[in-house]
């Protein structure tokens, strides 16, 4: 079974038992978070699609980790001009494992 969820604006195919990493969501780690904004639901070959959510469905997880992602570095450049930018970013990120998948 999987569902693909909507979270912090991004689509996420998720499956039981698997981890990952979305945008930040404040939330203890060790706590559970119940995900209810579910665009589709399937199960082998059948597959339940909202319009635009699909009513009932929920997608349970467990936070495992709370962090920051690797740096970009952002480099701006005018030519001839003696104009040069640098600056980097660091997003923060939320690691969820999925417990269960409630259609």
């Amino acid at each position: 079974m999987y569902a693909v969820i909507k979270t912090g604006g991004k689509q996420y195919k998720v499956f039981p038992g698997k981890k990952y990493k979305v945008e930040q969501i404040p939330a203890d780690i060790g706590s559970e978070v119940t995900l209810d904004q579910i665009l589709a639901v399937g199960e082998g070959e059948s597959i339940r699609v909202g319009t635009p959510l699909v009513e009932g469905a929920t997608v349970l997880a467990t936070v495992v980790a709370q962090g920051r992602h690797d740096k970009i570095r952002i480099f701006k450049m005018r030519r001839r001009k003696h104009y040069q930018k640098r600056q980097g970013h660091r997003q923060h990120y939320t690691e969820l494992q999925i417990v269960s998948i409630d259609a």
